[in-house]
């Protein structure tokens, strides 16, 4: 099971669409891994109305480059990050495009609800906002 976290704090999955590799296209939702070359994000399907994109450790960005790089290139679909983000890590997602964290009950549970809302509101909580205050 996992727990979906947006600025609004925990909730249940509710995608109900599924997921195909960028290759294989094909489905609503693609998954994308993190070693993923930003080359191959020109292939995205037409009509893909969701990316997952993985985080196989809380030490691997490359995945936040990818949002980016979607979102530069105009995707306005939903763009999901899954797997190992941490709390701290919730802003720098946002800011990257996402706009939702997927992650699993261990975490949820090691990570409770209110470390992740501590940091919804992203926007206001940055260094060039600090500077301009």
């Amino acid at each position: 099971m996992s727990v979906i976290v947006t600025d609004e704090g925990f909730g249940q999955d509710d995608w109900n669409g599924t997921y195909a590799s960028l290759e294989d296209g094909g489905a609503p939702g693609i998954d994308l891994p993190s070693d993923t070359d930003p080359a191959a994000l020109a292939a995205l399907p037409e009509g893909t109305s969701m990316v997952r994109i993985a985080f196989p450790s809380s030490a691997d960005g490359r995945g936040f480059t990818l949002a980016r790089l979607l979102r530069m290139r105009g995707y306005r679909g939903r763009l999901r990050a899954q797997g190992h983000l941490i709390a701290d890590q919730y802003a720098m997602a946002r800011r990257c495009g996402f706009d939702e964290v997927e992650i699993d009950d261990a975490l949820a549970e090691r990570q409770p609800e209110d470390q992740w809302l501590f940091r919804a509101n992203w926007q206001a909580h940055d260094y060039q906002a600090r500077v301009r205050g």
